[in-house]
């Protein structure tokens, strides 16, 4: 039985407060996005809804995962407190541990696990993705096959069935020519070096094959590079901004979106 000073304690204690604690919809999630050359975050409620602007430093060098660790302490040292913590991550990740970085230190992050050392230095769970993966969390409308490719650094894919993310498939890999990969053949380099008129012939072209590879009822095109498209798009096609696919973050969290993969949903250890 509680004595009368322990139920005079709860009494006092603002409905406001309790329902807080119980309500999924007050979660707030610290979402980073691990680019090859920024790291940018934010915070977002339940809904993916930002609850602050975004914030990013330059990706350190070299970037190998104590330097990358140390720059997303420093970016979100002022943050807004949070209770989960998501990341997308340029290359594979199977069950929060990276088993390529193409794009990064390579050699340093081989079965490196990310998930659960970012929960120890932030001390909260923490989950990791593939960036187009959470990207295609943040943008899809979960409806039919959808496909989302970001043009950065390097070239990004995701497939989601009915919005729900199918095993990931690090496509930038596959040889396009007998020199080139699709990474090295329109990533950053290939943009700096070809020029923008060359290297928007040979989007043309990579559309072409992902629309008769995938068959897919929609495409996502984001990062950085997606502005400097210049031909016109077909009608299921459409150009989403990085702000809309660090909201994924929040879906990590609040949906079954890793069903289809069969992966576990990777997280650090609880405190």
């Amino acid at each position: 039985m509680v004595d009368k000073e322990t139920l005079k304690q709860i009494n006092s204690i603002p409905t406001s407060l309790i329902s807080m604690k119980n309500d999924p919809s007050q979660l707030k999630i610290l979402s980073i996005d691990i680019g090859g050359s920024h790291i940018k975050a934010t915070i977002l409620d339940s809904k993916g809804v930002l609850q602050m602007d975004y914030d990013k430093v330059v990706t350190p060098v070299p970037a190998n995962p104590a330097n990358m660790i140390a720059a997303i302490q420093t970016l979100v040292k002022n943050f807004p407190p949070y209770d989960k913590v998501s990341a997308g991550f340029p290359g594979y990740i199977k069950n929060g541990v990276v088993k390529t970085a193409p794009n990064l230190d390579k050699a340093s992050w081989i079965d490196f696990d990310l998930a659960k050392k970012l929960g120890e230095v932030l001390n909260k769970p923490a989950k990791v993705v593939n960036d187009a993966d959470m990207q295609g969390l943040g943008i899809v409308s979960g409806k039919g096959l959808e496909m989302v490719i970001t043009l950065g650094t390097g070239f990004g894919t995701a497939l989601l069935s009915d919005g729900h993310l199918l095993p990931h498939l690090e496509y930038a890999h596959q040889p396009i020519t007998k020199t080139h990969t699709y990474d090295t053949f329109i990533g950053e380099s290939a943009l700096e070096k070809e020029g923008k008129k060359k290297w928007n012939k040979r989007m043309e072209s990579v559309l072409k094959d992902l629309k008769t590879v995938f068959n897919y009822d929609y495409l996502y095109i984001g990062g950085g590079n997606a502005k400097k498209l210049t031909f016109v798009l077909d009608s299921n096609i459409k150009i989403v901004t990085n702000e809309d696919g660090i909201k994924g973050g929040a879906r990590l969290w609040t949906t079954d979106a890793l069903a289809v993969t069969g992966d576990k949903k990777s997280e650090s250890p609880k405190k």
